[in-house]
């Protein structure tokens, strides 16, 4: 009967077609496209018609709209419980409005002796409809479009006033680049997230802590963001894009027996769901992020120092991103108050020879880890391109957005910001190759010789970083600053590992990187984020690890306290 009925269906198929071929289905609409529909009619419509109706005022040479929608979904516990449960959808968008022409518009920097127009004078933000309300939608543009157009009129001419006390010293740089327009719409990202299975991921793991009283305060948080955003300009581009990326952020704390306060955190993130990690794999991590807090709160505290050190791939990504990448963004060359350390440094070594430095904001992965520095288009819609910055210690180029600088007029797709905030040129996957390469034990033997060498009993390794920070104006020292976590002595006489605690690693950009003699021959990932001026933007790091021949510590800043008094209640009896 199975092969009758089989034969009889496949008589009917036949039949079928031959009375009335197959349609095919009709693809739904994408709702996205209404929306980019609405910010482009109310663009061109401020674009051709607005203008001041008197004679020297000019209308806008370019228009930019910017819409972002966000959802965010955030979870987050301690001691065992679920203390935090939110999803949150927002949305916001930006107005950029230029007057004048791309050489010469409203745009800059403020001014200490003389203020002609900062970011707000033609770049402006505010929340949008979260309804699909095309009508709404534009009539929130219209009001921000007409007060932006203003300020930036009244910033143009006041900038041209400027002029009359300005020594004109003949270098000039146009104010705004002008590129190819994109027309590019994206996929539609699909976004799980199992809201139930991990509260209850939340409360097994967090009894873990229960076990471990010396780690008196933790958090464990899990956040899964989607980011849709439109962009339409005047030049013609028109782009939806999409993101997603989840975060796993692991906090602890403890205090060492003489009161030093002592915390330690993991993050893992991914832009693919399935590779969040299971309950059994994240309870391993938080149980190695306690025995590293237990170890650490049991090692002697460090003296100051300075000597050869091996910095791990974490820690190296992190201290090239704050010392060079920084200083490598285009739109600081130009800036008075900053101190421009590499200004002028084009075709010039700035590095050890046997390093090379790129900034790859196209590659998704590496060894099979997703990349938080990767997207398809900046804020400024231009396409992302890989940047070749130093190739064999001889600096190439920098980071550029759509703001020109001396030789360089063009963007390479690095113009960033978060939210609604005015792009600059940043950092995207920072990468930093060796040529030249050792292995683990080759470099701990070189690491001894070098502190022989010195006369150090000891050599330091920093195998991992929680973070830095870096000091890039001139109204300060050029200085970076970074947080390692675990970091051991390695004694010259047996290749003894002993832990330590308590100490910042700090120093000057150029000095530090330039101290490097050798590097690992295996890279790692660093994921994180990175806040400037154009707010917080996801980046990564892909290092080896590296040999210093001097490198300073300085005892960190951690209070002393007396731990609880009382026992926790899970232990009280």
């Amino acid at each position: 009967m199975l092969r009758r009925s089989a034969a009889l269906s496949a008589l009917a198929v036949a039949v079928t077609m031959l009375v009335a071929p197959a349609v095919p289905a009709r693809a739904k609409p994408d709702p996205r496209r209404k929306i980019l529909d609405a910010l482009e009619q109310e663009l061109q419509r401020s674009h051709r018609e607005l203008k001041l109706e008197q004679e020297d005022f000019s209308p806008p040479y370019f228009v930019a709209y910017r819409l972002q929608d966000n959802h965010h979904i955030e979870l987050s516990g301690r001691y065992g419980a679920v203390f935090r449960s939110s999803d949150r959808r927002s949305r916001t968008f930006s107005v950029e409005v230029r007057v004048g022409d791309y050489s010469f518009d409203n745009t800059g920097k403020k001014n200490f002796d003389f203020d002609w127009g900062g970011t707000e004078r033609y770049f402006a933000r505010t929340d949008a409809p979260l309804d699909d309300d095309l009508i709404a939608l534009r009539n929130a543009l219209w009001l921000k479009t007409d007060e932006t157009y203003k300020k930036a009129l009244a910033a143009y001419h006041q900038k041209k006033g400027k002029r009359v006390y300005k020594v004109d010293d003949g270098k000039h740089t146009d104010s705004f680049s002008r590129e190819k327009p994109v027309r590019d719409i994206s996929r539609t990202l699909n976004f799980p997230f199992e809201k139930q299975r991990w509260q209850r991921t939340l409360r097994r793991v967090g009894l873990a802590f229960r076990k471990h009283p010396h780690v008196f305060d933790h958090q464990i948080k899990i956040t899964a963001t989607k980011t849709l955003r439109y962009f339409v300009n005047s030049e013609g581009s028109r782009i939806v894009d999409e993101a997603v990326i989840y975060g796993i952020h692991l906090y602890a704390v403890t205090r060492a027996k003489d009161g030093m306060l002592l915390d330690g955190e993991q993050a893992i993130y991914t832009r693919d769901y399935g590779d969040l990690p299971r309950e059994k794999a994240l309870l391993a991590e938080v149980n190695g992020l306690i025995s590293d807090l237990e170890a650490v709160r049991e090692a002697p505290a460090a003296d100051p120092y300075t000597g050869p050190a091996i910095l791990e791939p974490e820690a190296t990504g992190v201290i090239f991103h704050e010392s060079i990448g920084h200083r490598l963004e285009g739109h600081r060359q130009d800036d008075e108050k900053e101190g421009r350390t590499f200004k002028g440094q084009i075709g010039k070594k700035i590095i050890p020879e046997f390093l090379s430095v790129s900034d790859d904001p196209t590659l998704e992965r590496f060894a099979k880890q997703t990349l938080n520095g990767y997207y398809r288009f900046d804020q400024e819609g231009v396409r992302a391109q890989r940047v070749d910055l130093v190739e064999r210690g001889v600096l190439k180029t920098f980071l550029m957005g759509r703001k020109p600088i001396e030789g360089l007029d063009k963007s390479n797709g690095h113009g960033r910001a978060s939210g609604g905030s005015a792009p600059v040129a940043r950092q995207g996957n920072l990468i930093i190759e060796a040529h030249e390469a050792l292995s683990r034990e080759a470099l701990k033997k070189r690491l001894i010789e070098e502190a022989r060498r010195q006369k150090k009993p000891y050599g330091l390794i920093l195998k991992d970083i929680s973070g830095g920070s870096t000091n890039t104006s001139t109204y300060g020292y050029q200085a970076f600053k970074g947080r390692p976590r675990m970091v051991y002595r390695v004694w010259v006489e047996d290749g003894r590992e002993e832990l330590i605690r308590g100490v910042e690693m700090v120093g000057t950009p150029l000095s530090s990187v330039n101290r490097i003699v050798a590097a690992g021959d295996r890279s790692e990932v660093f994921n994180g984020y990175c806040g400037a001026e154009s707010g917080y933007v996801p980046v990564s790091t892909v290092a080896p690890a590296v040999l210093i021949n001097e490198i300073e510590l300085q005892r960190a800043q951690k209070g002393k306290e007396r731990p609880p008094i009382l026992e926790s209640p899970w232990q009280g009896k």
